[in-house]
């Protein structure tokens, strides 16, 4: 549903004739996969079908966008359809990635809010999911949504917008791939901006009890690199926009952690040239804003993530009770990355009316081992009233959710007021939204 790598078959299948994700952790239960290239064919196939899903570009670690039927790809539906100077906004096919929207509104002199760690994802499946970046005043890419046009299960064009229907607007965005089929997205832009990085190594977990708002505050963006050893972050990744008032600037030392002296990859001992460039030189905020460069192989490849979401104000105490399962956490992590969320109001969203700060961790690919590690942590988040990612491994069960997200009850109605005949659901749905 989200994205893989650039270099990545728009459509393809594994050696062993299975159609897998981009991590090659899931393996869809169908291998048959039909391209739609307009509204028309994608219209007929929804006619044709009485169960199906659409998978992006598997950039999901679930079965979130699997079917045991149908599934179907609109990746050349990829064009930008229109730039609205006077509104700031440009409307794009669902198909487009982040990487390639970029590319044209930097060319055009626009720009959006924010990016998340990977360019690779499409539009579609980041903000259907309630993906983000990073940014303590940067809400979700999801929440930058003005309206989308969807097919529904019986073949109808549907459009939302916060203009004109803004209450079912809210639930129908974070939608999940419960919805509909998603064609059209219209995404509010900004004039563009430059940014630039600057990594610092070695911060005392400690200095996150009484400065973690400062420490998170001190860019546009603000990333924090663990693998829970040693009580210490191992990398800080501040974002500043160039121009800005409270531009970050270049210091040998930050609170306590010391300047980088060459560029770093989030993963330790992985190279660096996939990584967007740091050390102060200052780029185009499409080339800055990911972690990894749109060409190339993001993060670490074959591995595992899973997220947590908890409000803001208990930031601090969250750390520190993952910290206390390092031992069980930290021999199977690839690493562990700390941001920060601003609130929105989109139903499903786990940041709905919630500032919120993430718990991000990179598995090396060893489903049996992680998957005893999850409840674990689930366990030690559960006082902090923690959401997990939609589209990560997780194992909280539907009667968490529910007690989790008050909106809930609407979503579900929404969905049934929508797809009665649950053309569009699955496992993943019928487990967690529906309690099946």
């Amino acid at each position: 549903m989200m994205a893989g790598t650039a270099l990545t078959p728009l459509i393809g299948l594994a050696q062993d004739n299975k159609l897998k994700n981009w991590a090659g952790n899931y393996t869809y239960s169908t291998s048959r996969l039909q391209p739609a290239s307009s509204v028309e064919e994608t219209r007929a196939l929804i006619r044709q079908y009485d169960r199906m899903k659409v998978l992006g570009t598997r950039h999901c670690f679930n079965n979130i966008a699997d079917s045991n039927h149908h599934l179907v790809s609109l990746l050349s539906m990829n064009k930008v359809i229109a730039l609205d100077k006077h509104r700031n906004t440009v409307t794009v096919e669902s198909g487009i990635r982040y990487g390639e929207l970029a590319v044209f509104l930097e060319d055009n002199g626009y720009a959006l809010h924010n990016l998340a760690s990977l360019p690779h994802i499409s539009v579609a499946g980041g903000c259907i999911t309630g993906t983000h970046g990073s940014g303590v005043n940067n809400a979700n890419l999801s929440s930058e949504v003005r309206a989308l046009q969807l097919i529904t299960a019986a073949g109808d064009t549907v459009s939302f917008s916060r203009e004109k229907n803004s209450e079912l607007f809210t639930g129908a965005v974070v939608n999940l791939g419960g919805l509909g089929v998603i064609t059209q997205m219209t995404l509010a832009v900004q004039p563009t901006y430059q940014i630039r990085q600057y990594v610092y190594e070695n911060l005392p977990m400690q200095q996150l009890e009484h400065h973690f708002e400062e420490i998170m505050s001190a860019g546009y963006s603000v990333s924090l690199f663990t693998l829970w050893r040693n009580r210490n972050i191992d990398e800080v990744w501040i974002k500043s926009r160039v121009g800005d008032g409270a531009t970050f600037g270049q210091q040998h030392e930050f609170f306590g952690a010391t300047a980088a002296t060459k560029n770093v990859h989030p993963i330790p001992g992985m190279p660096a040239e996939n990584c967007t460039p740091q050390m102060g030189v200052p780029g185009p905020w499409h080339e800055r804003l990911p972690h990894f460069k749109m060409g190339f192989t993001p993060s670490g490849g074959h591995e595992l993530q899973t997220e947590y979401f908890v409000p803001r104000e208990y930031s601090y105490a969250a750390i520190k009770a993952v910290e206390q399962l390092h031992d069980k956490v930290s021999p199977h992590l690839l690493i562990s990355e700390i941001r920060c969320i601003a609130a929105d109001d989109l139903w499903m969203s786990p940041c709905y009316h919630q500032p919120s700060t993430t718990l991000h961790f990179t598995w090396k690919p060893d489903w049996p081992a992680v998957s005893k590690v999850l409840p674990l942590i689930e366990e030690q988040l559960a006082p902090f009233h923690a959401k997990p990612h939609w589209a990560k491994l997780f194992t909280v069960s539907h009667q968490r959710l529910q007690s989790l997200y008050k909106r809930m009850p609407d979503f579900q109605e929404l969905l049934r007021h929508y797809d009665p005949k649950g053309k569009f659901r699955n496992d993943y749905l019928d487990k967690n939204i529906f309690g099946a």
